[in-house]
C-alpha cells in the first residue's frame, strides 16, 4: 500500500495530476460513446429481424389459410356434376361468381372444377416448395439472431 500512496502523492505534486484524470475521463466518455453506438446498431439489427421474422410468419399463415380454403374446396373425391352445381346455384352466373371461373355453361363449369381438383395435387408440392422456402429463410433469420446476440453478450462482458 505504501507503493501506492507514493504513486498518488508524485502525481498530486506534479501538476498533471489534473490532466491525467481529465484524459482518463474522456477515454471512459469515448468508450461509452462507443458502446452506446455498438448497442444501437445490434438493437437496429434485431428490429430488422424482428420484422423479418413476422413477415415470414405472415407469409406462412397467408399460405396455409389458402391452401386450407382450396382444400375444403376440393375434398370431394367423386366429380361434381351439372345437377349437383344447378341444386347449389340458381344461376350459371351465381356459379361462376362463387368460384371465380370463366365458363360458357354450366357443363364446361362442371369440366373446370373437376380440373381443380386433380390440379390440386400438383399444388401440393407447390406449396411444399414454398414451406421450404420459408424455412429456409426463418433458418437465415435465426442464424442472425444468434449472431447479434453473440456480438450483444460480448459487448456487455467487455462492459462489465
Amino acid at each position: 500500500m505504501s507503493d501506492r500512496s507514493s504513486a498518488i502523492k508524485k502525481m498530486a505534486n506534479s501538476g498533471n495530476a489534473g490532466d491525467h484524470i481529465r484524459a482518463i475521463a474522456d477515454q471512459l466518455r469515448q468508450e461509452t460513446s462507443l458502446q452506446i453506438k455498438a448497442t444501437s446498431r445490434i438493437l437496429g439489427a434485431a428490429a430488422q429481424i424482428s420484422e423479418n421474422h413476422d413477415r415470414l410468419i405472415d407469409q406462412v399463415v397467408e399460405m396455409v389459410e389458402e391452401d386450407l380454403e382450396r382444400y375444403t374446396q376440393s375434398t370431394t373425391t367423386e366429380p361434381l356434376t351439372i345437377e349437383q352445381l344447378q341444386q347449389q346455384f340458381k344461376t350459371l352466373k351465381q356459379a361462376k361468381l362463387h368460384f371465380g371461373i370463366k365458363a360458357n355453361a354450366w357443363a364446361s363449369l362442371v369440366d373446370k372444377l373437376n380440373q381443380q381438383t386433380t390440379a390440386s395435387h400438383s399444388n401440393q408440392a407447390s406449396a411444399l416448395q414454398r414451406l421450404d422456402t420459408i424455412e429456409f429463410e426463418l433458418q437465415t433469420v435465426r442464424t442472425d439472431l444468434s449472431k447479434a446476440l453473440k456480438i450483444l453478450t460480448l459487448i456487455l462482458e467487455k462492459v462489465s
